[in-house]
């Protein structure tokens, strides 16, 4: 898919990682910095809350079983419905990305700030890297991730595997990645790895460091 561009010339950060890895941490860290951070998550639940159309067109495809009983969107039951359909999985998004991507711009240029944190966790998967100005990804070991998203969500090892592989490979996302956070210790290491990564990147802001080497940081 095409994300439209931004019509400004803020620098922009894409945030991503595979589930569990720790990019919800990092975009808080990013944003006790005074950064704007603009979370697709986020982004996408606005988009289907009630009386958006996104909900009203979800609910014409999928029926009113995708609701929950006080008419929000059950998202979990949609999730469940689609995970194994591909041809479904593609009609929502092709529902979805667009309302998602357009509500994403529209508050990034609203909102200001030296750079800005673009957190999109399927940005790889989309083929989308090029569309933030560089790809800051937060990694750690396959096996990390699974034990961390067993232990946040609970639910049965073969169903946290499938999720694990129905997204890029960690070859994938390195491969895509301008800067990495190797989130495999303790969670006070990324504190000071988002301390360096806030320098650099307003250092670029300022127009001091157009395209600067990447950095691994630990």
């Amino acid at each position: 898919m095409r994300a439209p561009e931004f019509r400004d010339q803020r620098i922009r950060i894409g945030l991503t990682g595979g589930i569990a890895s720790g990019k919800s941490t990092v975009a808080r860290l990013f944003g006790a910095h005074g950064v704007p951070v603009i979370d697709l998550d986020q982004v996408a639940r606005e988009v289907v809350a009630p009386g958006e159309p996104g909900l009203a067109e979800i609910v014409a495809a999928f029926g009113t079983e995708v609701l929950a009983a006080d008419g929000t969107l059950d998202r979990a039951r949609l999730r469940a419905r689609v995970f194994h359909d591909p041809p479904a999985r593609k009609r929502l998004e092709a529902m979805l990305h667009p309302r998602i991507f357009a509500a994403a711009v529209a508050h990034a240029e609203a909102a200001g700030g030296p750079y800005q944190v673009i957190v999109a966790p399927l940005l790889v998967e989309f083929g989308l890297a090029d569309w933030p100005d560089r790809v800051l990804v937060v990694d750690c070991p396959a096996e990390t991730q699974l034990e961390r998203l067993l232990a946040r969500d609970g639910g049965d090892e073969t169903l946290a595997r499938a999720i694990l592989a129905s997204q890029a490979t960690r070859e994938q996302r390195l491969a895509a990645a301008d800067d990495v956070i190797v989130n495999d210790g303790p969670p006070e290491r990324l504190a000071a790895a988002v301390d360096t990564l806030d320098a650099l990147y307003r250092e670029m802001a300022a127009g001091a460091e157009h395209d600067p080497p990447g950095l691994r940081l630990p």
